[in-house]
């Protein structure tokens, strides 16, 4: 299960990292006053480094072996899913507001089959990880 739970949230990474390479390309660095943009630069980085550290910290938990990197690499997983869940009730919200073509925020650029796939993968590790870390399947 713990290597399940690397391999869900590696692809889970690649698909963040589609998914931002798109709000990047797409002006979701300009902070500027663009009416019903949602996600923040600082919320998309809290997202991402909270997301990296944890999964590093799981990478060495499963080097060591080392249970409480588990329960460490859970929680940080739990805040990256409260911070993710931000930033799709905002993307979700914007979807059926209408605006003009120059006032579009980025987030309108984000593909939704991998914005529900990245969701649904990271809900995976998330459960994998608690597993894991609770001992289950040893």
């Amino acid at each position: 299960m713990k290597w399940a739970a690397l391999v869900t949230w590696g692809i889970t990474a690649g698909g963040g990292f589609v998914l931002l390479g798109t709000w990047v390309a797409r002006g979701g660095l300009r902070e500027g006053p663009l009416p019903g943009s949602r996600i923040r630069p600082q919320l998309v980085g809290s997202h991402l480094l909270l997301a990296a550290t944890g999964l590093v910290l799981w990478i060495v938990y499963l080097a060591l072996d080392r249970h409480a990197l588990a329960w460490i690499a859970f929680g940080l997983l739990c805040a990256v899913a409260l911070l993710g869940f931000t930033m799709f009730f905002g993307w979700a919200s914007e979807r059926g507001v209408a605006v003009a073509e120059t006032e579009r925020p980025a987030e309108r650029s984000l593909p939704f089959p991998i914005v529900i796939l990245h969701g649904l993968l990271a809900a995976t590790t998330l459960v994998l990880v608690l597993l894991t870390a609770a001992g289950v399947g040893d």
